[in-house]
């Protein structure tokens, strides 16, 4: 979620991940399982009193454009106080982001299908609304998920904190980044209640600042909305009226309009295009100001941005009690620091970032799994939060892993996960470890707590084995992942974060 100013805060997991340069490494591993604290099996959320480690080691992004801003999971320690109803039980708090995130995933494959989703617009009579005051730390997890991003801005709106307005100073807003959207978005006053929802951040107000102007609804901006972001034009200003709808109802409408975003000391984005949001419907994440939209499509973040930073950007999804990042621009590390695979575009709905898969490995063996299950691709989504395979491939993972875990029971399945055990006698639990093998060899060793979400394997079927599936951020913990548009493919470091 995000616009113009010292902008961003972006919530998403971690995972101590092998970055291999060849299927046949996944496979020749010593050791296949690891001891891991069943406590760290639970929901990822961090115990209340945890310390925050901040960055790894001074491990800083690879980002040859030197602009980068803190990426914090909701709810952990390193991310701001929330006011987010506390007292949501652990269990009820990971079913509510389970169903959300089939919700999001079939809104994806709906956006991807021939028809395309059903766009939905919104009014700012506050008809269709949700109020305010039912937002909860479920709710709080659902436009980008709790295992989705939240960056705090590193950059800047060009509203002065100061009465009168002008370009100097900034507000910072808290946001959430969504890899499978194109149009940034804050509120904006006037946002009167119900329309907007509670935010950590002060609002932003346009009168209070001088570089602030909407895009009229004869300008070219306003026309690349096309039909599935525009909600026509005010017919009292001609100002250009956008809208968003996201998969699990919610929704954002507004004025579009340019602003100057600041993303670090020397990185300035002027006229930068952006949603002007004055009423929502839905609560969106963590009380958080928008959504900082980095999709595929020409009204994005990276699109805009994409001359200055090379067209690529990156992130690091964090560790629990430590803090990821989110970068513009390509790497200036070696390249054999990345392991590349190709990215996969579909013309006619450029949002989505697509790879493909060719095998899995589970405890050192590869799955009995034809190459061609995988062919339909898997989009590569910050805010999707466990991975979703064709069933073929799920069962045989599944089959796999239940027999490496077979030592420890089973328990009553969660909403979409079907693979669930009982710890409760187990201090410490041995989980084989799981690789994911791409295009061109590129290979991910995950880490030892991302194959496993509160007890459950991380990993659930997609409709058939002809649909597109996802790659979860459970799965992207601590990998620096990189999304090298210009170049056409996706890159992952491990350890990064």
């Amino acid at each position: 979620m995000a616009p113009v100013f010292p902008l961003i805060l972006v919530l998403l997991l971690s995972s101590r991940c092998r970055v291999g340069s060849s299927d046949e490494d996944a496979g020749e591993a010593v050791g296949y399982m690891d001891d891991v604290p069943a406590s760290s099996l639970k929901h990822v959320a961090a115990d209340h009193g945890s310390v925050c480690s901040g960055h790894k080691g001074g491990t800083m992004p690879s980002s040859s454009m030197g602009t980068w801003v803190p990426l914090n999971r909701p709810h952990g320690p390193c991310s701001p106080p929330s006011k987010s109803n506390a007292t949501t039980s652990r269990a009820v708090m990971v079913d509510d982001m389970l169903l959300w995130d089939q919700d999001r995933a079939n809104y994806i494959l709906g956006q991807l299908s021939d028809d395309g989703a059903g766009r939905e617009i919104i009014g700012i009579n506050g008809h269709n609304s949700t109020t305010v005051g039912t937002y909860t730390v479920n709710n709080a997890l659902l436009v980008d998920g709790e295992y989705g991003t939240m960056a705090q801005a590193g950059g800047n709106m060009s509203q002065s904190a100061a009465a009168g307005g002008g370009s100097r100073g900034g507000l910072s807003q808290t946001v959430v980044i969504d890899t499978s959207s194109d149009i940034p978005w804050v509120q904006c006053l006037p946002c009167p209640s119900p329309q907007c929802h509670l935010q950590k951040d002060r609002l932003y107000d346009p009168t209070r600042s001088s570089t602030y102007a909407p895009i009229s609804c004869a300008s070219p901006a306003c026309a690349l909305l096309g039909t599935r972001y525009s909600n026509g034009c005010s017919p009292t200003s001609q100002q250009c009226q956008y809208t968003v709808a996201y998969g699990d109802g919610a929704a954002t409408t507004g004025t579009y309009v340019t602003d100057r975003l600041t993303l670090g000391p020397n990185i300035v984005v002027p006229n930068f295009r952006f949603g002007c949001s004055h009423a929502v419907r839905g609560s969106f994440s963590d009380q958080t100001a928008g959504t900082l939209a980095l999709g595929g499509g020409r009204q994005s973040l990276l699109a805009q941005t994409a001359r200055t930073f090379g067209n690529a950007f990156s992130y690091c999804v964090p560790a629990p009690s430590a803090s990821g990042f989110l970068s513009m621009g390509g790497p200036t590390v070696a390249a054999s620091s990345f392991a590349r695979t190709p990215l996969v575009r579909i013309p006619r709905n450029p949002t989505f970032y697509l790879v493909r898969l060719r095998a899995i490995t589970v405890a050192g063996r590869r799955l009995s799994v034809p190459p061609a299950v995988f062919s339909a691709g898997s989009v590569m989504d910050s805010s999707i939060i466990i991975t979703r395979l064709p069933p073929t491939a799920y069962r045989a993972l599944r089959a796999a892993f239940r027999t490496a875990m077979s030592m420890y029971p089973l328990t009553a399945p969660r909403p979409g996960l079907d693979t669930c055990y009982d710890f409760l006698r187990f201090p410490t639990v041995r989980v084989p470890r799981i690789s994911l093998v791409f295009d061109a060899g590129a290979v991910l060793q995950l880490d030892r707590t991302s194959v496993m979400l509160d007890g459950c394997l991380a990993f659930a079927a997609s409709p058939s084995d002809g649909a597109v599936g996802f790659i979860g951020n459970v799965q992207q913990q601590t990998y620096e992942v990189l999304y090298d548009v210009g170049g056409r493919s996706v890159g992952f470091r491990g350890g990064a974060c």
